[in-house]
């Protein structure tokens, strides 16, 4: 919490000219690519690990399909999830927020530079919008990452908790490959009130799962296969 509050100080001065750009990028796509505004949003992330002394390694890079759309599903620390994912994605991607969550200043620039979709947890009707046009999207070739636990526990510690079934219609709709995707100690960043100093964080992106090995389970199957794989690798790091 603390280093949120510290990073958000230390880049006050670049707020008069960085959100007005990513405001600018986010309102005309017409005239900013996909790829532009892509490097902006990894451009003011770097602008924040380096005031905040946050280090993200990514592994994995290689089992990320390298044509047409899929689905990434993290675990959620906090804050600095998405963030982490975005800088380490090596092509451009979007995400799927609750709404509630996504209008404060910066994360609304962030969500509509990505052109992010915002969905309303209260609203079946539209969140059943929401997810038809993400799938819709995905097939078409875009890759979107939702955090299916839809929540997240003030100091994480690095546990993982069960992931929601309806998170994973998308996938089902599309037929896009699944990439499970293991964050590491995100939630040291901006989601703990005792690590002031230099973080580490890490992006595991695991194998995907294909259409063929998810198509005939429910989405309650799907979830649990999806959370049993994240867990896996982080048990398997043996962190203290």
């Amino acid at each position: 919490m603390f280093k949120f509050i510290y990073v958000i100080i230390m880049n006050l001065f670049r707020a008069p000219y960085i959100i007005p750009k990513m405001r600018r990028e986010a309102d005309h796509p017409e005239k900013y690519s996909v790829e532009e505004r892509y490097s902006l949003a990894k451009h003011v992330i770097r602008l924040m690990k380096v005031s905040g002394a946050i280090h993200t390694k990514a592994y994995g890079e290689e089992h990320l399909p390298q044509e047409g759309g899929y689905m990434m599903y993290p675990n959620h620390q906090g804050k600095y999830d998405a963030l982490g994912i975005i800088y380490t994605h090596p092509t451009p991607c979007s995400l799927v927020m609750d709404r509630a969550k996504s209008n404060t200043l910066l994360v609304k620039e962030f969500v509509d530079l990505l052109e992010g979709k915002r969905l309303d947890k209260k609203d079946v009707r539209q969140a059943l919008t929401i997810i038809n046009e993400v799938a819709e999207e995905v097939k078409k070739g875009r890759r979107y990452i939702l955090f299916p636990e839809g929540g997240y526990d003030f100091n994480n510690r690095n546990n993982v908790c069960d992931f929601k079934a309806g998170s994973f219609k998308i996938a089902l709709k599309s037929k896009a490959p699944i990439v499970p995707v293991a964050l590491v100690d995100s939630y040291k960043v901006f989601n703990s009130l005792f690590c002031l100093g230099p973080v580490k964080t890490q992006v595991h992106y695991l194998a995907p799962i294909y259409y063929e090995e998810y198509g005939s389970l429910k989405t309650q199957e799907i979830a649990a296969l999806v959370r049993d794989r994240i867990k896996e690798k982080i048990d398997s790091l043996h962190l203290s």
